[in-house]
């Protein structure tokens, strides 16, 4: 009755569920997800005397917790937020079980409900910390191993030989991993609430130091080996050996406080004597619980079918800001670097020229967010990862003074063989703005409940340097006082609906 439960819920919401297995599918990091859900069946099954005996009273005070639930899921639905809609779904799960069977099964089955939500693919946001820990991490220890380093962003220079911290170097994989297996493993090893919580907390600080030491154990080999180990296959190979004898040693230490089966085995025990021959309540009190709380959700996945971007194939008329203030439209481009937008209803770029001095602008416009063609996306950045050509060197935010307004922004450094260029960047919302994909995602958020504006556009302004950005950057600073007034009308224009 419990698996047929959670089965129902995670049809209403199929697409959802769907869009978890496809990741499962396609990403080496989260294939553990095919795993939880029969984890947590199994770990039910084994509970099932104690089940026997424990009172089944459905509470129809959990449908308030589930309708917030499904409203959350909606939100996020609307505003294209994948991984808040799978949080929602898990989230609901447990819920269902208190709706139907009762506060206390709920309380029964707190862990194996709980360990469903490491089926979310979650984790993508620890990357560029993560990135720059290891960076910092390795470089600190080079300079400890007395190496010279020079160090710009995530790329680092030995002698003869240069490196970079990408996504594979950030250490995700081994974080999502341990934490997974940590908390299984503290579930089974450990009674105690504080021995479970300790072990978790080593499963998360252990490999996020184990992969900067094998950040640094790659380089080292590489660089005592005169550049012929530690590169291509044995890389990887190297990494995760020395990350599984990591794992191996926190799992054998961890055994000298573990809390034996026999000791377990009175709380099970006196559990399930708590209510010796609970009776159950008839299937039809169950029933109609169940009717209730599928009710509650159904709503949410009908009224997103019913608001599904009704505005979609409008034309956009993005059109060229007009030149003001001493700026004119120049010939040629600036550059050849295109910052990587995906699905966006409009864009353009334009160089604009004053007093010889040279500005790139970039506008990318989206009319009707949707998911995969939405201006808040990981895969929408200034350079991909390994590009050929360019490197960013540097990322951070910042705020501008634009005409007595703050103007949150972010700068970044991007570099070529050919071609230095400081870079600012911004997401703008209808006249408002954000750098921070989170307070990005808030804005889009408001205006979709309360029926505002949800266009949204990315504004990117680029300057050449040679050795020094300062200029570049003042020179970006004089063009944003001078033409935004003209960029931001060209985005409105864009917005309003056409003939």
């Amino acid at each position: 009755m419990i698996a047929l439960t959670l089965a129902a819920g995670l049809l209403i919401f199929w697409p959802t569920s769907a869009s978890m297995v496809a990741i499962w599918w396609r990403s080496e990091t989260f294939a553990h997800g095919f795993f939880i859900l029969p984890i947590s069946l199994y770990f039910i099954w084994q509970r099932r005397e104690q089940l026997a005996h424990t009172p089944l009273r459905p509470d129809y005070k959990a449908l308030a917790p589930l309708f917030a639930l499904g409203m959350l899921w909606w939100l996020a639905n609307a505003i294209d937020v994948l991984v808040v809609q799978q949080l929602a779904l898990v989230a609901m799960l447990p819920v269902l079980v208190w709706v139907v069977f009762g506060w206390r099964m709920l309380r029964s089955l707190a862990f194996p409900l709980g360990f469903l939500i490491f089926a979310v693919p979650m984790g993508e946001g620890l990357i560029p910390p993560l990135m720059n820990f290891t960076a910092e991490f390795t470089v600190k220890m080079l300079q400890l191993t007395g190496i010279p380093v020079f160090k710009e962003g995530l790329f680092f220079e030995i002698p003869g030989s240069r490196w970079s911290v990408v996504e594979g170097c950030s250490g995700v994989r081994y974080l999502i991993a341990s934490v997974t297996l940590g908390v299984l493993y503290a579930y089974v090893t450990y009674r105690s609430l504080t021995r479970r919580l300790l072990f978790v907390l080593a499963a998360i600080v252990v490999p996020i130091i184990a992969n900067g030491l094998r950040a640094y154990m790659i380089v080292m080999i590489s660089h005592l080996s005169d550049h012929k180990l530690a590169h291509g296959v044995d890389h990887f190979i190297y990494g995760w050996v020395f990350f599984g004898i990591v794992m191996l040693l926190l799992f054998w230490l961890g055994s000298f406080w573990r809390e034996d089966d026999e000791a377990r085995q009175p709380q099970i025990d006196a559990q399930s004597a708590e209510s010796p021959g609970a009776p159950c309540v008839d299937r039809k009190s169950m029933s109609v619980a169940a009717l209730a709380a599928f009710a509650v959700l159904i709503i949410w996945p009908a009224a997103a079918a019913i608001n599904t971007h009704q505005d979609q194939g409008l034309d956009v008329n993005l059109s060229m800001p007009e030149a003001q203030n001493g700026w004119r439209q120049a010939p040629t481009s600036l550059t050849p670097w295109r910052p990587r937008y995906l699905g966006m209803d409009a864009e353009l770029e334009q160089t604009y020229v004053k007093d010889g001095r040279r500005v790139s602008l970039y506008l990318a416009y989206y009319r009707t967010q949707r998911q995969g063609a939405e201006l808040i996306n990981s895969q929408n950045v200034m350079v991909e990862q390994k590009h050929p050509v360019w490197s960013q060197v540097g990322n951070r935010p910042a705020q501008l003074q634009v005409r007595g307004e703050q103007l949150p922004i972010r700068k970044a450094k991007l570099r070529s063989a050919q071609q230095n260029l400081v870079v600012y960047y911004w997401d703008w919302f209808g006249g408002e703005y954000a750098a921070n994909d989170y307070v990005a995602k808030l804005l889009e958020a408001k205006n979709t409940l309360l029926g505002g504006r949800t266009d949204a556009a990315g504004v990117i302004i680029a300057a050449e340097f040679e050795t020094e950005a300062t200029r570049a950057e003042a020179l970006i600073k004089e063009y944003i006082s001078d033409m935004y007034p003209a960029v931001e009308t060209s985005l409105y224009r864009a917005s309003e609906p056409g003939p």
